[in-house]
C-alpha cells in the first residue's frame, strides 16, 4: 500500500490534500438537505398549522358524503351500517395506511406529489425524456439514489423501463395524467360546498385574493377554523351515538360491507360513487407535503383528523338509523339545537377553506411540472423565507379562481358536482399506485411478494370506486375529464416542443474541430467585452453560436456558454450549483458554464446571477492554474466541492471573488493547453495570457468593458407534410404558449440594453 502511494506522485498527494475534509462536508450537506430535525414544540406548530392547509378538504367530506351516497333516499336502514363499513375501511385503507404510512414516505426529501415521484424514478433509471443529465450530477449531495443487484428483480424492471422509448413516454403521460386531475380536483373543491351561489364566489375572489400571502401566513389563519371544525364534528359525533343508536358500531365488522352488497344491485354498486368522496383530499395531502414537514402531517391526521373523521361519520349514521328521511341534509339535522348556529358558520367557513389543501397542491405540483419540461414558464413566488416548497404562481391562481367560479356557478345540483368530484380523485389514486409500485422496486427494493401484496390491495379498492365512478360520467363525471384534457394538451405540447428544441441544438451543435479551425480571433474581429451564449446543451457548441458568428463579422474577447438545467432532485445546493470547463486553448478564451437547479429552486434568489457566475469563473482560472503546476502531466482531472480552507487559500482578492463562492470542476473539464511565454496587449483579439494574474485581468478588463446576454429566439415550425393535428399542435398550440409564457431574460433578471436575441427557425 505504501508503494502505491509513493508512485502516484505528487498530483496525487495534492488531491488528497483537498479532498480530505471532503466527506465530512458532504455529509454535513447531505445531512443539511434532508428533511430537518424539527424540535417537538415546532413540529406541533407546523402540525396545527397543516390542519388549515393540508386538511381541510378531507375534512369537510362529512357535509355531503351520506346524501351523495343515498340520492334517492334509504329504504332500509341496514343499508346506512353497510355505508358507514365501507366509509370505515375507505378512510382507514386508503389515507390512514396507504398515503400516511406508505406513500409519504416515498417523498423526494420532503417534496410530494406524482412529480416528486418521478423524480426518484429519473435518479434510479434513465427514463427522463430530456437526456441532459451528466454522470457529474451524481456526485451532488441532494442526489441521493441506491443501487441494486444486477440480476435481481429491481435490474429487470429498470432495463425494461429504459429499453423503449414508448415506455418512458407512457410513464411521463401517467405522471401529467395523475397531475392534471389534482388541479381538476382543486377546481372542483369550492364548487361541491353547499353554500348559495353567489355567497360562494364572493368569498373565492376573498380567498384567491390572499394567496400572496403565503402557505405560512394563510395556515396560521385557516388553522384555527379547521382544528375547531374537527374537535366539533367529532363531539357531535358522539353526542348522536349514545342519542340515537349505539348499534351503528357494529359497521366496525368488515361483514356488513358484504351484506350491503349482497342486498342490492346495480344501485349498492354507483354508491360507491357518493362513498368515496370521504376520501377526497388525499391526494392533495401527499401533494401538500412540500409545504410541511413529513412528521408534522401525520401527526396531524393520526392525532386529530382520522378519529374525528371516524366520529363524525359513525354520529351521522346513529342519527339516520333513526331519521332515514333527513339523509339530504343529515349533518346539518343532526346537530344538537343549542349550538346549531355557531356550528353552521364555522361549517360554511371549513367548506371554504377545503379549497386551500388543492389551491397549494396545485402551486406545487405545476413548479415541479416546470422544472422538468412539462409546464409552460410561469412567474413563482418564493412565500417564506424558512420552507423552500411554499410558494405562489400568480397566473395560476387567477385561472383557478376564474374555473372555480364557472364550475361553482354552472352545476345545477350537489349531486352532480359528487359525481365530477369523485372521478377526478379515483384517477390520481390510480396513477399514484402505479408509481408506487415502480418506487417500491426501483427506490426501496422492496420484495416483489411485498410489492405485489400492496399494489393488489390498493387496485382491488381503487379499481372498484373506479367502476363504480364510470357510471356517473354522464351525470358530471365528465366536467373533471374535460378540464384535465385541457391541462394534459397543454403539458404533453410544451413538453413535446421542449424535447424537439433540445433535439434539434444536439443534432446541429457545431463540432470543436471547426472551432479550432477557425483559429484564436474564429475568424472574426474580437471586440473588447464579454459574450454571455445561453444555450440548452450542457456539452458542445450550440448551433447559435455558428448562426450568430456566420452572420455578424464580431465577437466579444471571451465567450461563456451558459447552460441552465433542472436535474430530478428537490434542490442543488448553492456551493455545488455551478460546474465551470473551458472550450479549447486558452488563447480561444472560450468558457462553459452550467448551472444546475432542483425542482424546487427559485430564481428569485439568483438576482446575482451574473455575479454568482464570474466568481465561479475566476475561481476555476485559479483551480486550474494551481493544478497545471503541480504536474507533469497534461492529463489530470479535479472533482469535488473543495473545503472552506482550500477556498480561503485559493481566492485572492484581485479578482473580487466572494469566499462564499465554490465551484465545480468536471473531471473532463479542464483541457490543458500550454500558453506561450510572451503575453500580448490585453485588448488584442487574439490576446495570449502567460500566467493565472495576467489571464485574471484579462477576464476583468473584459467585464468592465461590457457584458452581453445572447439568447436564441428558436422558432419551432411544423413541415408541410405533417399531420393536420401536428401543426394545430405545433404552430399554433405551442407558438402560443410560447408567445404568453414568461422568456428567459426575465427570469434572469437580464437588463434590455445587455440583451441580443438569435432567431432561428427549424421544422419538425
Amino acid at each position: 500500500m505504501d508503494d502505491e502511494t509513493e508512485n502516484k506522485g505528487g498530483m496525487w498527494d495534492l488531491e488528497q490534500k483537498l479532498d480530505q475534509p471532503m466527506d465530512e462536508e458532504a455529509g454535513r450537506l447531505r445531512n443539511m438537505y434532508r428533511e430537518k430535525k424539527f424540535s417537538a414544540l415546532l413540529l406541533l406548530r407546523l402540525a396545527f398549522q397543516s390542519l388549515g392547509v393540508v386538511y381541510g378538504d378531507l375534512g369537510t367530506s362529512p357535509l355531503y358524503v351520506f346524501y351523495n351516497t343515498f340520492p334517492k333516499g334509504i329504504n332500509d336502514t341496514e343499508d346506512v351500517v353497510g355505508a358507514l363499513s365501507l366509509i370505515i375501511y375507505s378512510l382507514t385503507l386508503i389515507p390512514l395506511l396507504k398515503y400516511v404510512f406508505v406513500v409519504c414516505r416515498a417523498n423526494d426529501n420532503g417534496q410530494g406529489g406524482t412529480f416528486a415521484l418521478y423524480s426518484l424514478l429519473c435518479r434510479h433509471a434513465k427514463i427522463k425524456t430530456i437526456p441532459n443529465q451528466h454522470r457529474t450530477d451524481e456526485e451532488l449531495t441532494t442526489y441521493s439514489r441506491t443501487t441494486f443487484r444486477e440480476k435481481s428483480f429491481a435490474a429487470k424492471t429498470k432495463r425494461w423501463l429504459e429499453r423503449h422509448a414508448s415506455r418512458k413516454n407512457m410513464l411521463l403521460m401517467l405522471v401529467l395524467v395523475g397531475t392534471c386531475m389534482v388541479i381538476g380536483d382543486g377546481i372542483l373543491t369550492p364548487a361541491i360546498s353547499d353554500i348559495v351561489v353567489l355567497v360562494a364566489v364572493v368569498i373565492l375572489v376573498g380567498l384567491f385574493s390572499m394567496q400572496h400571502y403565503g402557505t405560512d401566513k394563510v395556515g396560521w389563519l385557516f388553522a384555527p377554523i379547521v382544528l375547531l371544525w374537527f374537535i366539533l364534528i367529532g363531539v357531535i359525533g358522539i353526542i348522536n351515538i349514545f342519542k340515537y343508536d349505539t348499534s351503528v358500531l357494529r359497521a366496525f365488522s368488515p361483514v356488513h360491507i358484504y351484506r350491503y352488497f349482497k342486498r342490492g344491485g346495480r344501485e349498492r354498486w354507483t354508491s360507491l360513487g357518493g362513498i368515496m368522496l370521504c376520501i377526497t383530499g388525499t391526494e392533495a395531502l401527499f401533494a401538500d407535503l412540500a409545504h410541511f414537514p413529513v412528521s408534522a402531517v401525520q401527526i396531524a391526521f393520526t392525532v386529530i383528523v382520522f378519529p374525528c373523521l371516524l366520529l363524525a361519520y359513525t354520529g351521522q349514521a346513529a342519527y339516520l338509523m333513526k331519521n332515514k328521511d333527513h339523509v339530504f341534509d343529515a349533518f346539518y339535522r343532526s346537530i344538537p339545537e343549542g349550538i346549531y348556529w355557531p356550528v353552521f358558520i364555522i361549517a360554511t367557513l371549513a367548506a371554504i377553506v377545503a379549497s386551500q389543501a388543492t389551491i397549494s397542491a396545485t402551486f406545487s405540483i405545476i413548479k415541479q411540472a416546470l422544472a422538468l419540461g412539462c409546464f409552460p414558464r410561469v412567474k413563482v413566488v418564493h412565500t417564506s423565507k424558512k420552507f423552500l416548497g411554499q410558494i405562489y404562481i400568480p397566473d395560476i391562481n387567477w385561472i383557478l379562481m376564474i374555473l372555480c367560479i364557472a364550475v361553482t356557478a354552472g352545476f345545477k345540483n350537489q349531486s352532480q358536482i359528487g359525481n365530477a368530484y369523485g372521478t377526478a380523485v379515483v384517477i390520481v389514486m390510480l396513477a399514484t399506485t402505479l408509481l408506487m409500485t415502480l418506487i417500491m422496486l426501483l427506490v426501496w427494493h422492496c420484495h416483489w411478494i411485498l410489492v405485489l401484496i400492496f399494489t393488489a390491495l390498493s387496485l382491488v379498492v381503487e379499481c372498484t370506486y373506479f367502476f363504480a365512478v364510470l357510471f356517473k360520467v354522464n351525470q358530471g363525471g365528465w366536467v373533471p375529464l374535460v378540464i384535465a384534457a385541457a391541462f394534459l394538451i397543454i403539458m404533453f405540447v410544451w413538453h413535446y416542443g421542449t424535447v424537439k428544441r433540445y433535439e434539434f441544438e444536439m443534432h446541429s451543435k457545431v463540432s470543436m474541430a471547426w472551432i479550432l479551425g477557425l483559429g484564436p480571433s474564429l475568424g472574426l474581429v474580437r471586440v473588447p467585452g464579454i459574450g454571455l451564449v445561453y444555450t440548452e446543451l450542457a456539452s458542445g457548441v450550440p448551433h447559435i453560436f455558428s448562426h450568430f458568428i456566420t452572420n455578424l463579422p464580431a465577437i466579444h474577447s471571451v465567450v461563456v456558454f451558459v447552460c441552465v438545467k433542472y436535474l430530478p432532485v428537490y434542490t442543488v445546493p448553492e456551493e455545488e450549483r455551478f460546474l465551470v470547463k473551458r472550450i479549447g486553448p486558452k488563447s480561444f478564451h472560450m468558457f462553459r458554464c452550467v448551472a444546475r437547479y432542483g425542482y424546487k429552486d427559485l430564481h428569485k434568489k439568483d438576482d446575482d446571477f451574473e455575479k454568482k457566475l464570474f466568481d465561479n469563473l475566476f475561481l476555476f482560472v485559479r483551480l486550474e492554474s494551481m493544478m497545471e503546476g503541480c504536474s507533469d502531466s497534461d492529463e489530470y482531472s479535479l472533482y469535488g466541492q473543495q473545503t472552506e480552507r482550500s477556498r480561503e487559500d485559493l481566492v485572492m482578492k484581485s479578482g473580487g471573488v466572494s469566499n462564499s463562492v465554490d465551484t465545480t470542476i468536471s473531471s473532463d473539464s479542464i483541457v490543458p493547453v500550454r500558453s506561450p511565454a510572451h503575453a500580448n496587449n490585453m485588448t488584442t483579439s487574439s490576446g495570449q495570457v502567460s500566467s493565472q494574474t495576467d489571464e485574471l485581468e484579462f477576464l476583468n478588463s473584459c467585464r468592465d468593458a461590457g457584458v452581453v446576454h445572447i439568447m436564441g429566439n428558436t422558432v419551432v415550425r411544423a413541415r408541410r407534410d405533417s399531420r393536420f393535428y401536428k401543426k394545430i399542435a405545433v404552430d399554433y398550440i405551442y407558438a402560443f404558449l410560447r408567445k404568453i409564457c414568461r422568456e428567459n431574460s426575465v427570469i434572469f433578471h437580464v437588463p434590455h440594453e445587455s440583451l441580443l436575441n438569435v432567431g432561428q427557425v427549424f421544422y419538425v
